[in-house]
């Protein structure tokens, strides 16, 4: 019962990590759950434990990983918010680091600028840098008065 109640921590403790670290510990604690059930001895459930694990991170977590690439990376095509990021959007309601509202692809998205020091006005044509949460980080769109764009910067 032990083994279960690690193993339900350790992919609760992942479900706020987002990192592919701790999965791999819970899913050897539930073999070593299995190995319980089975009537082994503490050491060998202990053995299958760290066996379970190491090998769940050296095999299962770069393969893993290796498919998590972003579409863009992968060449595929994007959806989602990686589809929104780089767009352009139409301010609807004055942006900047309190409060704002874009309209992107027909969708309203709350926003705030990318640089803290912006605003930006009703009408202005904004674009995408990045998506955190329900909120898009916007730059200034027209690149000839705005000079680089931020990922361009050193």
């Amino acid at each position: 019962m032990v083994w279960i109640v690690l193993g339900v921590l350790l992919v609760v403790a992942e479900v706020f990590t987002t990192t592919l670290f701790l999965i791999m510990f819970g899913v050897g604690a539930f073999a070593a759950a299995g190995a319980a059930a089975l009537g082994a001895p503490a050491a060998v459930q202990a053995l299958v434990f760290a066996v379970v694990s190491a090998l769940s991170l050296l095999v299962a977590r770069p393969v893993i990983r290796r498919h998590r690439r972003s579409a863009l990376e992968s060449g595929e095509q994007p959806f989602g918010v990686e589809a929104i990021e780089g767009s352009t959007a139409l301010v609807l309601e004055r942006v900047d680091t309190e409060h704002g509202l874009v309209k992107i692809d027909g969708e309203l998205w709350s926003a705030r600028p990318y640089d803290t020091t912006q605003t930006y006005e009703p009408g202005q044509r904004v674009r995408v840098i990045k998506v955190r949460g329900a909120t898009a980080l916007v730059w200034q769109d027209d690149v000839s008065s705005a000079g680089e764009l931020p990922e361009a910067r050193g």
